[in-house]
């Protein structure tokens, strides 16, 4: 009997929490618009994982198009580097704590040549603590830190991609 009624109280506190979520306006984050049609990608490396990403993000607004001279707008990668430096060491010089970072430098342009956002750099950096008796557990984390800060360097491109005004 006890349980019933435990039950219900947790339906109907549940029930109660959504009704407020839903009443306060309360929405997931949905990915960035943009108001043109299509986009070019020029100057990233051949493989280039962060170019990877952005393409297929744009895909599923717009059509992404290999020749800039096609498309309403022209993505160009002016730098898009993975660096990873020591911060702090032991005094027998073993490493105990890595900085990652992606940085890239990007501008938009229309295939005329105007300038839509000019030169801008995304920085994102993460730290990471290492230890040698866990290098390939350390090296699966710095995998997947590099591909959230990826992530993140590309939600931020649609976000600025968003506000261009063609």
């Amino acid at each position: 009997m006890w349980s019933s009624e435990r039950r219900l109280l947790l339906g109907a506190g549940g029930a109660l929490l959504t009704a407020t979520l839903a009443g306060c306006g309360f929405k997931l984050r949905q990915p960035a618009r943009v108001s043109f049609n299509s986009i070019a990608l020029v100057g990233f490396a051949r493989r280039s994982p962060l170019a990877d990403e952005l393409k297929r993000q744009l895909q599923r607004q717009v059509q992404v198009l290999e020749t800039p001279d096609k498309a309403e707008v022209v993505l160009q990668s002016l730098d898009d580097v993975r660096e990873k430096s020591v911060v702090a060491s032991t005094a027998a010089a073993q490493v105990r704590e890595l900085q990652l970072r992606v940085k890239f430098n990007f501008r938009v342009r229309t295939p005329g040549g105007r300038e839509l956002i000019p030169r801008a750099e995304l920085l994102v950096s993460r730290d990471l603590s290492y230890s040698e008796t866990a290098a390939l557990a350390k090296e699966a984390e710095e995998a997947e830190l590099f591909r959230e800060m990826q992530s993140d360097v590309v939600a931020q491109v649609l976000r600025r991609l968003a506000s261009v005004n063609v």
